[in-house]
């Protein structure tokens, strides 16, 4: 069972996190400094530096939270069950337990959603964390595999496909108009990379894109 101090130090960690996010979005990013962040939380510049090292990783770090919290679900999955439908659910639950509504976004939140997701900074800070990051969901994969970590290629395909699938899902979810739920957009991309992408049926006249 984690201890008060380190409930606390997450506390804080997601509040900065938060405090972040929210002013990217209300000042756009390169209008944010980690005074602004810090003292929007209520502490110092030093603790702000004390879990990141600039606010593009605190806003790139909901990644790897996210990794680390599928790592978790998916080790607790029963262990006869299907490796990919265990993973389907995995990663399908931070998103899930983060969104507040599992409804479409809110249109205007949603445009700035996206300048935000533009910003060079940031993709390379989320670049970074989801390499720190896909090496976790790999060690737990080989786990359920019996597979070596450090020798075997499977498991780190599986995470870096899983990675980019989760990546691809977000960003049709982003361009989507009007706006859809990101769940649903989410689980259908795990699905068709698990039955191996199979190519779609060709579109005819009427379809809906």
């Amino acid at each position: 069972m984690t201890g008060l101090r380190e409930r606390k130090k997450q506390a804080t960690r997601e509040a900065l996190m938060d405090a972040a996010l929210r002013l990217a979005l209300e000042r756009g990013l390169e209008n944010v400094r980690v005074e602004d962040v810090a003292e929007l939380v209520g502490v110092s510049p030093r603790t702000f530096n004390n879990y990141f090292s600039s606010k593009y990783e605190a806003l790139a770090a909901r990644h790897t939270d996210r990794v680390r919290r599928t790592v978790t679900v998916l080790r607790a999955r029963p262990a006869a069950e299907p490796l990919w439908e265990a993973l389907i659910a995995a990663v399908a639950e931070p998103w899930e337990h983060a969104l507040t509504s599992p409804g479409p976004p809110d249109a205007d939140r949603l445009a700035l959603t996206r300048l935000l997701a533009e910003e060079p900074a940031l993709r390379a800070e989320a670049l970074k964390a989801q390499f720190a990051a896909d090496g976790e969901l790999a060690a737990a994969v080989a786990e359920r595999t019996g597979a070596d970590p450090d020798r075997d290629l499977y498991p780190h395909l599986v995470a870096a496909t899983v990675s980019a699938a989760v990546q691809v899902a977000v960003g049709h979810w982003l361009r989507s108009d009007p706006p859809v739920p990101l769940v649903p957009v989410l689980r259908e991309a795990l699905h068709r990379l698990a039955a191996g992408l199979p190519a779609p049926h060709p579109r005819t006249e009427g379809d809906t894109p």
